[in-house]
């Protein structure tokens, strides 16, 4: 089984930068992470998001085709970015310098899901200092008169950082993430000291987004203490935030402070009852949250039918929470009932298998197997071949071990 999967935000790989980060920074990839505007009453940070200088026209709508490079990667379609990057290329069909780096950022990102982070790092070599002033906007201004900044996309600052950790070089990686936690809040003193408060409000969710990654690496190697404090900072930033103050029940579990997660999980469920989320949380999502975090509680007392109870009362109001389904068949694989339990596994992946299709949760179903049917091997092969057709480009089938 697999134990890191009772809460996703306790996983590694859903924090410390791989399944669903790497997805949604495909979203934020854009050609000018730093870029200010000349003659404009504020500048702006230049990202798919941002607003330009009508007469210059949006970054993102100058560069080729960017809007089907986000369609591909949304999809997991990470070969196809790869086959589109290598298509115009050849076609020569990227005339400026933040159209190149665009390319060379969606083709390290598809690289590092496909786990050819080493292929990842040779193409980030090539580019030496990101800080050289070939990388600014100034540095042509008969391209980009009215710009200036640097047109590195802060997604390939972060893959920089990302992949030595994908390579077996953790400490590299913590290393690169904390010198890119200090250069994201450089950058956040230098737009506060010139009161461009839209620059500072994407600053800000970028520091949040390295600080999460840093402590999904943490708390995947059981450093409970560093993990706690970099909570408590993040906490500092928004304590109203519900899923953060769960973590940090999760973190006090993990202590083994049991009591302490309890008060913690009880602080989330007060604030669900007084409406305080920041509407970070729609009403369905809080309510599992607060559901999730009792059956946890239940589920370290080996109470599973308590938390089989728990677990069911969230897949009624959203049977696509793909935590409150696997941790329903764990209880009830604690309960010695394998049949009901790899019941709800196939059920969620023949149901909802863009979201069920997660490779902690076929792990599971492939042990249930293992444990439940002398003929197990056959079983995960037609599971094997299923997958193949539907899963995105990245998922891992070795994870079946046929």
């Amino acid at each position: 089984m697999d134990p890191d999967f009772k809460e996703p935000d306790l996983a590694p790989s859903e924090t410390a930068g791989s399944g669903s980060d790497e997805t949604a920074m495909a979203e934020s990839i854009g050609a000018g992470a730093e870029a200010t505007t000349s003659g404009s009453d504020a500048s702006v940070v230049m990202a798919v998001s941002d607003t330009p200088p009508d007469r210059s026209g949006p970054l993102d709508e100058l560069t080729h085709d960017l809007d089907s490079l986000h369609e591909l990667a949304t999809r997991g379609s990470w070969q196809a970015i790869l086959d589109k990057v290598a298509r115009a290329r050849a076609s020569s069909l990227l005339s400026k310098p933040h159209e190149h780096l665009t390319y060379l950022t969606f083709q390290v990102l598809a690289l590092t899901k496909l786990r050819r982070s080493a292929d990842a790092a040779q193409e980030l070599d090539s580019l030496h200092d990101f800080d050289g002033s070939h990388y600014r906007y100034e540095s042509y201004p008969e391209i980009y008169p009215d710009r200036a900044g640097s047109m590195v996309p802060f997604s390939l600052r972060w893959l920089y950082a990302l992949i030595p950790t994908k390579l077996d070089n953790r400490q590299e990686g913590l290393d690169r993430l904390y010198i890119l936690l200090d250069f994201v809040r450089e950058r956040i003193r230098e737009k506060e000291s010139k009161n461009l408060d839209a620059s500072v409000d994407v600053w800000k969710r970028r520091e949040v987004f390295v600080m999460s990654c840093l402590l999904g690496l943490h708390l995947g190697h059981k450093e409970f203490g560093v993990s706690m404090e970099l909570i408590k900072e993040l906490l500092n930033r928004n304590p109203l935030d519900p899923v953060l103050i769960s973590k940090l029940g999760y973190v006090q579990m993990q202590f083994g402070d049991i009591e302490g997660a309890k008060c913690t999980f009880d602080r989330v469920e007060k604030m669900m009852n007084e409406g305080k989320n920041n509407d970070l949380l729609n009403e369905i999502e809080f309510k599992n949250l607060v559901g999730r975090n009792k059956a946890l509680i239940y589920l370290v007392g080996k109470d599973y039918v308590s938390a089989v109870r728990e677990y069911e009362e969230c897949m009624e109001q959203d049977n696509s929470d793909v935590v409150a389904i696997n941790n329903k068949a764990l209880c009830l694989m604690y309960l010695r009932d394998l049949s009901d339990a790899i019941k709800v596994l196939e059920n969620a992946l023949e149901r909802v298998p863009t979201v069920a299709l997660n490779e902690s949760l076929v792990v599971n179903l492939c042990s249930m197997y293992e444990l439940a049917y002398v003929n197990h091997t056959d079983i995960k092969r037609t599971l094997n071949n299923w997958i193949a057709r539907v899963a995105p480009d990245d998922f891992d089938s070795s994870c079946t071990r046929v």
